[in-house]
């Protein structure tokens, strides 16, 4: 039977890399008060390719872990983990760690929830991993939300990697962003709202805000997160009551310390200290 710590923890974040340090911001920035635990699985990025099966485990691994630093809430704050392996911990995992009080929350139905209001031609586009795209769960938490609304998507296999390697600015990223729109709205002229399903992609956004047309409005998620995760928080004070209130924030990784730290600073724009751990 697994044990974990009972006491009040850190809320925990977990990413396969270094795109949920957007959530990460959006969510401090609403509720600064609490401590957090962020964990980014660098050494296996990126998940998106990767098989449901080989993203479940990896990310049970990562939650297990978290839970064992004495996090009762985590936030997969990656949509390829939130759309391959979130119904499967939640269904399965939770129930055989014989802990009920411990929760994980993805990060998809906090912006299909809102998404039928911020779209008037009721037409929505999606850019997002090739995993998020095959695994069509915004489609399908969308359309169930939303019956009226259309969803296209298109897979965008470059734009993490110009991340991950600060080319945001560059040639190429004009490029890609380019190429990726123009193939969105081409499969149907009628968006007038683009959600941004990775969570590496808003480093993006002057880019995309550059080639996109005027009239289409780009969602990212990192504000709709931290607003879902108030109202969860407000909803479930026994949950509140379990996460620590300190303001404080740790940083783990699976790749070297000193890398992620500096990565990191494109996303927080503060210096981090990290630790480097092994996931098994």
């Amino acid at each position: 039977m697994t044990s974990f710590p009972s006491s009040p923890g850190p809320i925990g974040i977990f990413d396969s890399g270094y795109g949920g340090l957007t959530i990460l911001h959006g969510i401090r920035q609403l509720l600064p008060q609490y401590d957090y635990l962020y964990l980014g699985d660098n050494a296996r990025a990126p998940y998106g390719p990767r098989s449901f099966d080989v993203v479940y485990e990896f990310t049970r691994q990562a939650v297990h872990r978290l839970f064992s630093m004495g996090c009762q809430l985590v936030i997969l704050g990656c949509n390829t983990a939130s759309a391959k392996a979130l119904r499967s911990i939640q269904q399965q995992d939770l129930p055989r760690w014989n802990d009920p009080r411990r929760r994980v929350l993805g990060i998809i139905r906090p912006t299909t929830e809102v998404i039928g209001n911020l779209t008037k031609t009721r037409h929505v586009g999606l850019f997002a991993t090739e995993g998020t795209i095959k695994s069509h769960s915004y489609k399908i938490e969308i359309e169930r939300l939303w019956p009226d609304v259309t969803v296209s998507g298109v897979a965008c296999p470059f734009w993490v990697p110009l991340v991950e390697y600060n080319e945001t600015d560059s040639p190429a990223a004009d490029y890609f962003v380019r190429k990726y729109i123009d193939q969105l709205l081409s499969l149907d002229p009628l968006i007038d709202t683009v959600i941004l399903a990775c969570t590496h992609y808003p480093l993006l956004m002057p880019t995309i805000a550059k080639y996109m047309p005027g009239r289409v409005r780009i969602v990212a998620q990192g504000e709709y997160v931290g607003t879902s995760l108030k109202s969860y928080l407000q909803r479930h004070p026994d949950m509140e009551q379990r996460c620590s209130k300190g303001g404080r924030t740790r940083y783990l990784t699976t790749e070297n310390a000193a890398t992620f730290s500096e990565q990191a600073q494109c996303f927080l724009h503060e210096p981090i200290d990290v630790q480097t751990i092994t996931l098994t």
